[in-house]
């Protein structure tokens, strides 16, 4: 599946590592090496004279520099790098300030991004030294570095679980989500990071259950602030519940169809239905093609009706897919406002395509899983004694 929007954020780079080559783990006293290359980008050495300002400014501008085209071992390097570089810089900062120097928060807030983005990137001791390091400053006096900290431990936690593959302390995760976001239900970081721990709950075997309770009882937090964005996790939250609760429902389908017209839900009365998220771009979405214009073909004169709900941008392009391979069911296409997206998509809480949803002859959904052979065994079943 796809992810639609650009919702993996730092905050939980932690908890499903990116894959990566594996990287010899930092020590504390390590430096990247000197002329450290990816493409014509050098990675300095870390100076060995200049006080704590100096140093994070060093830092600063190193880690600001555009990355050149180069091949993805290469990026790769550069990236561990100059993590690596913020990493002993953050380090060395913190041997020489004292908690009430200005430089500290940015240090130690260096530190743990750096520590981030090396366990993102494969290092095998940074989420136990993030964990570690986090866990030290959770009754900071300093109110949000204290929330940072919470969250960072929080994700460490989060990696430990999916790396033992037991959810049973996914409980009390959840519970801190929650106290950290009653804490303050405008603040972003932990909005995000409760949407990105349901979501990969979701897709947890176990963690179906646990998903939901942080739907059901932050998304109303979340609703309640004066945060635009974290009122749009709020709304994603009630779309993705609305959504899971279709099995054995019905689905209200709007929409504008590709001539321009409105969609009339009407003409799907009796009939059997599968709604599919996709759009042009998207591998998987593409890829299925061919399977769902088969059960079309079989099944369509006995009352199968495929809707298509596309999320693609360009106008062109859908048109000029659909006319090439001869899409014959129902497109609906919205052009794309200041929010992007259709809002059928938004509705029901789309994060992810391709998804499907099965509807039966009663208007109520089927099920939610129906690709691949699965579609084809669904169709048996509900056609097995056609109408």
């Amino acid at each position: 599946m796809l992810t639609l929007s650009p919702i993996l954020l730092a905050t939980l780079a932690a908890v499903v590592l990116v894959a990566a080559a594996p990287v010899r783990p930092l020590a504390a006293q390590d430096t990247p090496a000197a002329g450290a290359v990816a493409g014509d980008l050098v990675v300095p050495p870390l100076p060995q004279d200049g006080g704590p300002k100096d140093l994070l400014e060093f830092v600063t501008k190193t880690l600001a520099q555009p990355v050149p085209p180069a091949p993805r071992e290469a990026t790769m390097k550069l990236f561990r790098d100059r993590a690596g570089l913020a990493y002993e810089a953050s380090d060395k900062v913190l041997g020489m300030v004292k908690t009430d120097d200005e430089s500290y928060e940015p240090a130690v807030r260096m530190k743990m991004q750096s520590l981030m983005m090396l366990a993102q990137l494969g290092d095998p001791l940074a989420p136990k030294r993030l964990g570690e390091f986090a866990a030290t400053l959770i009754d900071s006096p300093s109110k949000p570095l204290a929330r940072e900290a919470r969250r960072m431990t929080i994700i460490t936690d989060m990696q430990a679980m999916f790396t033992t593959r037991d959810v049973a302390g996914a409980g009390a995760i959840v519970e801190r989500i929650e106290a950290l976001v009653k804490e303050d239900p405008a603040d972003p970081n932990s909005a995000n990071l409760a949407m990105q721990t349901a979501g990969a709950l979701e897709q947890f075997p176990g963690g179906e259950a646990l998903s939901m309770q942080i739907y059901r009882r932050i998304g109303p937090l979340l609703a309640a602030s004066d945060n635009e964005r974290t009122k749009a996790i709020s709304d994603m939250f009630a779309g993705i519940l609305r959504r899971l609760d279709l099995p054995g429902h019905a689905m209200e389908i709007t929409g504008t169809n590709m001539d321009g017209t409105p969609f009339d839900q009407k003409q799907l009365d009796g009939k059997v239905v599968l709604v599919d998220f996709w759009a042009t771009w998207c591998g998987p979405c593409v890829a299925e093609m061919p399977n769902v214009l088969e059960q079309y073909a079989k099944y369509h004169d006995k009352g199968f009706e495929v809707v298509g709900v596309s999320l693609d941008n360009d106008r062109a392009a859908l048109e000029a897919f659909i006319a090439e391979n001869k899409l014959p069911w129902i497109i609906l296409h919205e052009q794309q406002t200041a929010k992007g997206g259709h809002p059928l998509a938004a509705k029901y809480g789309i994060t992810g395509i391709p998804t499907v949803i099965l509807i039966g002859r009663d208007g109520k959904v089927v099920t939610m899983d129906a690709r691949g052979e699965k579609l084809g065994e669904q169709l048996d079943l509900l056609f097995k004694d056609p109408r």
